[in-house]
């Protein structure tokens, strides 16, 4: 199974975890680009804009789709919508992370 919410265009025959009977079991990897605390607004606009560039480019996107890769929207695309992914998934794997050190 793939553990992400929707099956994989690369693999569209591969059920879901959730189809698979684990609901609760979905993580996806990302890959982000960060900064500096207090960097320039225009730096991070420039990178913005040319991470947009390169994953509205069809030959990049057919390669990253060809990997298994999930494209991001434009929102997570943003600061805050990274921010957003980096604190949802922190917050979904934090337990499970003390936990096991605990051990």
């Amino acid at each position: 199974a793939v553990a992400s919410a929707e099956r994989s265009p690369a693999l569209p025959d591969v059920p879901t975890t959730k189809e698979a009977g684990l609901p609760d079991f979905q993580i996806e990897a990302w890959n982000g680009i960060a900064g500096p605390k207090g960097m320039p607004k225009e730096a991070v606009d420039k990178l913005v804009d040319a991470l947009n560039k390169a994953l509205n480019d069809d030959a990049t996107k057919k390669r990253l789709l060809d990997l298994g890769t999930v494209l991001p929207d434009a929102e997570a695309r943003t600061p805050a919508g990274f921010a957003a992914i980096i604190k949802r998934d922190a917050d979904k794997l934090s337990p499970a992370l003390s936990a096991a050190v605990k051990q």
